[in-house]
């Protein structure tokens, strides 16, 4: 596989990441929160928002993150206030909000870009591996990560957590 340098937003050259394991994103409690420490588990990453129509997929999300966490499965909310401006809340208003509306427990990165040119390192490279319609264009569009690291999936806002595609999806990609 040749490798592809492309430059860094800051004009640094950089490998190509090829998997999701090589993005960290910042934890909702301020520390460094790599993805490689899910190397060999599914991710199903959604940004989420708080004062969304969409909102109550929270209780879906963490019944499929109860279901399948013993099968090797992590959901990680990605809180975004980048569409309708509906995640305005810190990092605690926003923790409160999860754990005690929708008893969320999985875990929740600090609030996050998720569409345009400063949208996150991980959020560009999965519209560069799945393309153009694969981008999120509302709260709580989902990307699913197969324990290689590879993108095997994505679900857009309208589907729901409990769907029998993601089910299907995630049934797929679990390790055995």
């Amino acid at each position: 596989m040749a490798e592809d340098n492309a430059p860094a937003p800051t004009g640094e050259l950089r490998q190509k990441p090829i998997a999701a394991w090589d993005f960290s994103f910042v934890g909702i409690d301020g520390r460094p929160f790599p993805l490689a420490v899910y190397r060999g588990q599914a991710l199903l990453i959604v940004n989420t928002a708080s004062r969304c129509g969409f909102t109550p997929q929270y209780k879906g999300l963490e019944d499929l993150a109860e279901k399948y966490r013993q099968r090797g499965l992590v959901v990680l909310g990605v809180p975004s206030n980048d569409f309708g401006g509906q995640e305005p809340g810190n990092s605690d208003e926003i923790r409160q909000f999860c754990e005690l509306t929708y008893q969320v427990r999985f875990p929740l990165t600090e609030k996050t870009k998720v569409a345009g040119k400063q949208a996150h390192p991980f959020y560009r490279w999965a519209a560069r591996e799945l393309g153009v319609l694969a981008k999120p264009r509302w709260n709580f569009h989902k990307y699913l990560v197969a324990p290689d690291g590879r993108l095997a999936d994505w679900f857009s806002t309208i589907t729901a957590p409990d769907s029998p595609r993601v089910i299907r999806a995630i049934e797929t990609v679990l390790p055995d």
